[in-house]
């Protein structure tokens, strides 16, 4: 543990290889298939895309800080909002309270070693905000633009920590993540803020760094069961997966307890209690 902890805080990101095994991830897939066997198309089909820079979050969105909601990809609706895909190839992700409303994710949060890792790495008192099952669908999956996590999880002083579990292998074919070493030491350049009484969000531009380049970013090519973690601040992406395989992932977002969850964040607790690993 002690190599994952002066990688994160020298790279702003970690890999651990072998974190949980296949039968633990087991039963999260199991849920995850029976949640979308069970999603109601035809009241709700919210796409899921980071190409309008966060103008298509609606009030289904909004409201899945507190349940499961299924969000679908852009390319498994025609012009006319008919699927083109079966249902089970048509889901970009659930979110975001799995942690707190499925036991199978419930179970799976609370494995020893995601607890072992937030402690490695300095944290005391770490609540668990968010969590997302993402399918990267066979050739539909869509792109995730560069961004970091702090502009849409926002505390004070800054504290979330990205942990990325990788359910089936992950590269730059299938649309691996991509990080920029080190790059948890540049600035936040946006921030996407949220009026309480509308409910409505605006990413705005905080600062003009440009994003990565090619030549500076990193593929984290990873096996399936690795666990990859990652600064708020530090700057990642993920391609289109173009491939003829699926690349499906489980994330959480953890923070402080002490550190201010801010009111303008568009996730918002005020039903559920804090969920602790």
């Amino acid at each position: 543990m002690q190599t994952i902890k002066q990688h994160y805080l020298e790279e702003g990101f970690a890999v651990l290889p072998n974190a949980v095994s296949a039968v633990e991830i087991a039963p999260i897939r199991a849920a995850a298939a029976r949640i979308v066997e069970e999603f109601d198309f035809e009241r709700h089909r919210t796409v899921f895309s980071t190409r309008d820079r966060d103008r298509g979050r609606d009030r289904y969105f909004m409201d899945s800080a507190e349940a499961v909601h299924c969000f679908l990809e852009e390319d498994a609706l025609d012009e006319a909002g008919n699927l083109v895909r079966p249902r089970e190839q048509a889901i970009n992700k659930i979110g975001h309270a799995l942690h707190d409303r499925v036991p199978e994710f419930t179970e799976f949060c609370r494995l020893p070693v995601f607890r072992q890792v937030l402690d490695a790495i300095g944290y005391h008192d770490p609540l668990l905000w968010q969590t997302m099952y993402i399918f990267k669908q066979a050739q539909i999956g869509g792109e995730v633009r560069w961004h970091q996590d702090a502009s849409y999880l926002i505390t004070n002083p800054s504290s979330v920590v990205g942990f990325w579990v990788a359910l089936e292998d992950s590269d730059r074919n299938n649309g691996c993540l991509w990080v920029q070493p080190g790059g948890h030491r540049s600035p936040l350049r946006e921030i996407y803020e949220v009026d309480a009484a509308t409910r409505s969000g605006e990413l705005s531009p905080l600062n003009d760094e440009p994003w990565p380049e090619p030549e500076s970013a990193l593929p984290v090519e990873v096996d399936a069961g690795s666990l990859v973690i990652f600064n708020d601040h530090m700057p990642h992406y993920s391609a289109p997966n173009r491939s003829m395989r699926s690349r499906q992932a489980f994330t959480m977002h953890f923070a402080e307890a002490t550190s201010k969850w801010s009111a303008k964040n568009w996730l918002q607790r005020t039903r559920l209690p804090p969920f602790r690993v």
